[in-house]
């Protein structure tokens, strides 16, 4: 939508195939209750959220979305009782992290670029106009893309959205993990395109669809909120960087 730390475990949310027969049991018992809590917490998120944006125009609107999608992840997972998604600080993951972040950004980032730059080459606008910093103030534009937009929308969409749909999908699916992950990934990437088009009101946003695959991948390969946050901001990042010279 354009907008903590330490290690937090996760058992239930990224099961392996050790875990998966318990993992399952529990989810079959909560999938319905599970299932409209997730519905009902990302539909009153993202219209908090629209109704934020909409009804203010303030600096402390970026700051309180972000704070709405965090505590709309938070609360209920406490509530309920479960644990949520590693953060990914230990060192081993943090390793295997950053060599996955390398490889996901050679590919992409430079398809990014050639992608867009035919586009302005052929007359063409940018498919999503980003809001770039005034008066030069890039340094503090990027700290609030990292430590808020990108953590903010990985733990809701990511951390939340996904890890539950993960839990429903291998309830569902049995012992077909690659099968459910996938669900979860697709299912979790809609949800992200949709909010986007809700919250930023044009059906352009629906383009989002495309790097929130990339993130749910990212959450799945490397069994934390490390990669897709730090992927997500640097996408954001190198979007504007490119938009800025584009332009």
């Amino acid at each position: 939508m354009g907008y903590p730390s330490g290690q937090i475990s996760i058992a239930p949310s990224l099961p392996t195939s050790e875990s998966a027969p318990f993992f399952s049991k529990t989810a079959k018992r909560l999938n319905i209750s599970l299932l409209v809590e997730t519905v009902a917490v990302t539909i009153a998120a993202i219209l908090a959220v629209k109704v934020l944006s909409v009804s203010s125009i303030s600096t402390a609107t970026w700051f309180v979305a972000p704070g709405i999608l965090v505590a709309a992840s938070l609360i209920p997972t406490v509530v309920r009782g479960d644990q949520f998604p590693n953060i990914g600080f230990n060192n081993k993951q943090v390793r295997f992290t950053l060599l996955v972040l390398c490889k996901v950004c050679i590919a992409i980032f430079p398809a990014m670029f050639i992608g867009l730059w035919l586009l302005k080459l052929c007359g063409f606008e940018l498919p999503l106009r980003p809001v770039l910093p005034q008066n030069h103030k890039w340094t503090c534009w990027v700290f609030y893309q990292f430590m808020y937009v990108a953590v903010a929308e990985e733990v809701f969409f990511r951390g939340y959205v996904q890890s539950n749909i993960l839990a429903l999908a291998i309830a569902i699916k049995g012992g077909r993990h690659r099968l459910s992950k996938w669900t979860s990934i697709v299912l979790s990437a809609a949800c992200f395109a949709v909010a986007h088009i809700i919250v930023q009101g044009q059906i352009i946003s629906v383009l989002t669809f495309l790097p929130g695959l990339i993130l749910g991948w990212l959450f799945v390969r490397t069994k934390s909120l490390l990669g897709p946050i730090l992927f997500h901001g640097l996408a954001n990042t190198c979007y504007c960087l490119i938009a800025a010279v584009l332009v």
